[in-house]
């Protein structure tokens, strides 16, 4: 079995105390997903991840470690592959598309950002991020 292993984030902007939520859409699959890439050699998983999300949406973050959650899935048959999730703060919502990865972005409050996700993994990752963003 292939291991692979990709780090990106849940990126927040708050507008009027309200977060919202940064979601593209990944040409590859065409599903609603957080920018988030392979780890290169010699990588760090935060390196990985900050790289990951200026490439994607040219946004500069703020990144929160103590929020790291990971799903685990096959994307093809013999690979298996671990995608780890820090939260990130954007400084400001102006995105640069990837336009090799990315087919659209939309930032959305929570509940539209539930409903827009394409896999339930990614739901359950915004849920627990919403609920760090509540407590910190």
């Amino acid at each position: 079995m292939q291991k692979e292993k990709s780090c990106g984030a849940v990126i927040y902007f708050s507008k009027e105390k309200t977060p919202y939520f940064l979601l593209i859409q990944h040409k590859n699959g065409g599903h609603w997903s957080f920018p988030k890439g392979h780890v290169e050699p010699n990588e760090s998983e935060v390196e990985t991840a900050l790289r990951e999300i200026k490439e994607e949406t040219g946004l500069e973050v703020k990144l929160d470690t103590s929020f790291r959650e990971s799903t685990t899935f096959s994307p093809k048959e013999g690979v298996m592959k671990d995608v780890i999730y820090f939260l990130a703060c954007a400084n400001n919502p102006e995105v640069i598309q990837q336009i090799e990865e990315v087919t659209d972005s939309n930032w959305l409050n929570f509940e539209k950002a539930l409903s827009t996700l394409t896999y339930s993994s990614d739901k359950q990752i915004l849920i627990k991020a919403k609920q760090h963003l509540e407590n910190i």
